[in-house]
């Protein structure tokens, strides 16, 4: 069944106009804002390219006198050969490019080409219908694609796209699709240094696409854990799904700033609002590896196996979180003891030297994922996840816990325990960790917390205690911490990341991990913005980790930052002592 290749759920949300709409008094053109769903991180300013996809208006209904059945099938089998080999090229180039597990999305579609229900639908369209071969196709495939978008499953619903995507690649080898940039400009640029608005991010426009230079993407559909957002975190390009015809809203030349760690999308940016975003307005996203800078720590964050690639080329100084069920999403199963081992194994082989932190699995929640077959909560962000799961489905524990130990004596590693409340959930899950790695005789392993739960920080003295180290999950913090959904567009207002009580509790931290003598660091969109590093700094946190492909922009603004401070500093003169205080002498005794 076609159903099977269909995997990794994502939420998508309907985006709304910002409340506000002011006039750019640089441009003619009034400032609108726009709130849709962050898919890829980062931040981007640049002029839009819109780029479309659409099938032709007028495919032939009915075969001619000159068009047999015959004919039309060996079109139609010809159809689906050309379209397999391009899959395979393409495939081959992202698997070298960007790493093999994002390429195995290509071999999802594949299998639909291969998939005899649907081979049965288009021919019997051909036989019994007397249809064109491209007809049948477009009827066949779109109507598996609505079914597909009607269903309740998340994972279903997201996986139409891929329908979608095979639909008009056969079209295209048919003569009856078209695909490009609707250019208004005297020279199309086609995305280069731009931003590219489409209506979905297909995993082909993600790929096909010079993407070493697109800025970023804006897309009206496609989800969290859609395939294009997994290609477009792989490349490190920003993109904001959620905006209703994107493709049409943003108009082919119009300044935009898309933040993709909230959702916003800015048409016609004023200055004030640019000057909010420096780093989008100084620092290219492109930017050549920067050489690590005397104080800060930048280690990288990974989905994917392949994306340490990237992490080595930024001179990442280590991987700081390896999210390791992405590995699980990507593939829409349970991996074996023997992949993830594979796959743990090529990281440290990669950083042999440098710290590598390894986050159990961490689903549920806003990651759920239907191969677990978890039964439904009702708040699932406050449900059975992080070590909640773990604990809860002991297969999955013991399959990930036997790989990194036997991974363990390839190179020392730092092992992160996910959505931990208290010091006693801790001992209680290392406990359980321990006593599966025992007859492995793992090597070096420390054991962390994430602080994502403000139990967890408010319990941090007991937990560091107990704990090798401690990395604080801001983005799950703040959410927790202050009630809200940022996943929400209706709150992206308020998710700002500057409350005091925030800080304050940051602050109460750093003092406990600092007079205990634990590593603490910090990953979440905090730990790429200048302005919350050099105040992280300030508090004694000198380590944070982020996607790869932002370390060079990072390290360039902190430099820049404090070079600035340290000329705006003006070293007091020595007051000169006069010569009559000179000649006077001291009063003897």
């Amino acid at each position: 069944m076609i159903w099977g290749y269909f995997y990794m759920a994502a939420t998508e949300k309907c985006a709304t106009l910002h409340p506000h709409s002011v006039m750019n008094k640089q441009e003619s053109h009034p400032e609108q804002w726009f709130q849709g769903v962050p898919i890829s991180p980062g931040i981007a300013c640049a002029r839009v390219c819109l780029f479309c996809e659409n099938e032709s208006p007028s495919l032939p209904t009915e075969r001619t006198s000159g068009r047999n059945y015959e004919n039309e099938f060996e079109r139609f089998q010809s159809a689906l050969a050309t379209v397999s080999l391009r899959l395979d090229e393409v495939k081959a180039r992202v698997a070298k490019e960007i790493g093999p597990a994002e390429a195995e999305i290509f071999t999802t579609q594949q299998m639909i080409l291969q998939d005899e229900q649907l081979i049965k639908s288009v021919v019997a369209g051909m036989q019994t219908d007397n249809l064109t071969c491209e007809t049948a196709v477009h009827r066949t495939l779109s109507a598996f694609e609505n079914r597909l978008r009607a269903v309740a499953s998340d994972t279903l619903r997201e996986r139409a796209s891929d329908i979608s995507e095979v639909k008009r690649r056969l079209l295209e080898v048919l003569g009856h699709g078209t695909s490009g940039f609707q250019c208004s400009q005297y020279v199309c640029r086609r995305g280069r240094g731009r931003i590219v608005a489409a209506r979905e991010l297909t995993p082909r426009l993600t790929v096909d696409l010079d993407t070493e230079h697109v800025q970023g993407f804006v897309t009206d559909h496609g989800g969290l854990t859609s395939h294009a957002a997994i290609l477009a975190r792989a490349l490190g390009i920003p993109a904001v799904s959620g905006i209703p015809k994107a493709d049409s809203v943003l108009t082919c030349g119009a300044e935009t700033l898309i933040n993709g760690n909230t959702g916003e999308v800015i048409l016609w940016p004023s200055a004030a609002t640019k000057a909010r975003y420096p780093v989008a307005r100084t620092f290219s996203l492109n930017a050549e590896p920067c050489e690590p800078i005397p104080g800060l720590k930048v280690y990288a964050n990974i989905n994917l196996v392949g994306d340490m690639a990237q992490a080595l080329q930024m001179k990442a100084e280590g991987i700081g979180l390896y999210r390791t069920e992405f590995e699980f999403l990507a593939e829409s199963r349970a991996l074996s003891e023997e992949e993830q081992f594979q796959r743990y194994s090529a990281v440290l082989r990669a950083f042999p030297d440098q710290p590598v932190h390894f986050r159990l699995l961490d689903l549920g929640g806003d990651k759920s994922a239907d191969f677990l077959e978890l039964s439904r909560e009702d708040n699932p962000a406050l449900g059975l996840r992080g070590a909640r799961l773990l604990m809860a489905r002991p297969d999955l524990l013991r399959t990930q816990v036997r790989a990194i130990a036997r991974a363990s004596h390839v190179a020392p590693l730092n092992l992160l325990y996910p959505m931990i409340t208290d010091a006693a959930q801790f001992l209680k899950l290392r406990a359980q960790v321990e006593e599966i790695m025992a007859p492995l005789r793992p090597g070096a392993i420390r054991h962390g917390v994430m602080l994502e739960v403000p139990s967890a920080c408010l319990n941090a003295r007991d937990l560091l205690k107990v704990a090798d180290f401690a990395s604080l999950g801001t983005n799950d913090l703040y959410q927790y911490l202050f009630a809200l959904d940022r996943n929400n567009e209706q709150l992206a207002e308020e998710f700002k990341h500057d409350h005091p009580v925030f800080w304050s509790l940051i602050r109460d931290v750093a003092r406990i991990a600092q007079r205990l003598k634990k590593p603490l660091s910090v990953c979440g969109e905090i730990a790429g913005q200048t302005d919350c590093v050099l105040k992280l700094q300030e508090l004694g946190i000198d380590t944070v980790s982020i996607p790869p492909r932002l370390i060079p922009r990072l390290r360039r603004a902190v430099a820049a930052a404090l070079y600035s401070r340290k000329k705006t500093v003006r070293t007091p003169k020595p007051i000169r002592q006069s010569t009559r205080n000179k000649a006077r002498k001291e009063p003897s005794a």
